[in-house]
């Protein structure tokens, strides 16, 4: 169940002219996804032969396709401090299926995705082809998602969990859940791991609503994707990577979840009034 704690967003008619650039920059999307997935395909095998699980080439397909994703969209990316470079994890706000876009832009990382998604038209299949790992909720599965968790840190692809489990309007950060660090602290790996904040602020187009990129609620992923498709300049998104802290200075989950909270809603609301300043 989505978090659902914000008005809907309503939309004004954007005319003919929105149909048009929705369905220009659609088509083109489709172009780049279509080829970054043939490519990807042709590669993953040899790679899986040689390589394993490392993924040392298919991760750079990802993450031009997703540059190319928010070029398209007119979604300027401002990054600050440097993206987790160790065995680990970023733990990130959830916004929207942007995010996807987003983070897989700044560098090589491998999302963690509730089983759900696995299934979702369209969606599920790239996640599946760039190598999410599906988190399921049956204890029985424990064992096993644990093993390939470990494999996944092992290889040096740092992990990225969105521990609010729902996504949001963007103005807030909600509490994040303890229970969704547990693979972070499996014994024989918590000494050689890392953990990462990362803030995502997403700054509406002039003139639209502040949650314009949010994806909560009932809202439709039709809806969402239409909304940004069709705007005639899209705003921007400040993503801040936080000072990474090694796994070997955290006591307890909970300890983790608390302090993550804090410097990712500290990084949001630094960002957003920073944002607000400068348009006033």
């Amino acid at each position: 169940m989505r978090w659902d704690g914000a008005p809907q967003i309503v939309t004004a008619p954007r005319g003919g002219m929105g149909a048009v650039r929705a369905l220009v920059r659609g088509a083109a999307i489709l172009a780049v996804i279509g080829m970054g997935f043939a490519v990807l395909l042709v590669l993953r095998v040899p790679e899986r032969i040689f390589a394993g699980a490392q993924r040392p080439v298919t991760p750079w397909i990802t993450q031009a396709v997703s540059r190319l994703f928010c070029a398209i969209l007119g979604l300027r990316i401002i990054r600050k401090g440097t993206p987790l470079q160790a065995s680990g994890a970023l733990v990130a706000n959830h916004v929207s299926w942007l995010d996807i876009f987003v983070l897989n832009s700044g560098g090589r990382v491998t999302f963690v995705a509730k089983s759900e998604v696995r299934g979702w038209a369209g969606i599920g299949v790239l996640a599946r082809a760039v190598g999410t790992v599906f988190i399921e909720r049956r204890r029985m599965a424990a064992k096993a998602q644990t093993a390939l968790l470990e494999t996944r840190l092992s290889a040096a692809q740092p992990l990225v969990i969105f521990p609010e489990g729902t996504s949001t309007d963007g103005l807030r950060v909600l509490p994040f859940k303890s229970t969704l660090f547990d693979a972070l602290f499996m014994h024989n790996m918590k000494n050689d791991l890392r953990v990462q904040p990362v803030t995502i602020a997403y700054h509406a187009p002039a003139g639209e609503d502040p949650a314009f990129y949010g994806w909560w609620g009932a809202q439709g992923f039709g809806a969402g994707l239409w909304r940004v498709l069709s705007v005639r300049n899209n705003g921007h998104v400040t993503l801040i990577y936080h000072a990474s802290i090694s796994m070997q200075d955290v006591e307890n989950r909970k300890i983790l979840a608390k302090h993550t909270t804090e410097v990712v809603r500290d990084g949001l609301r630094a960002a957003l009034t920073a944002a607000g300043q400068e348009a006033s």
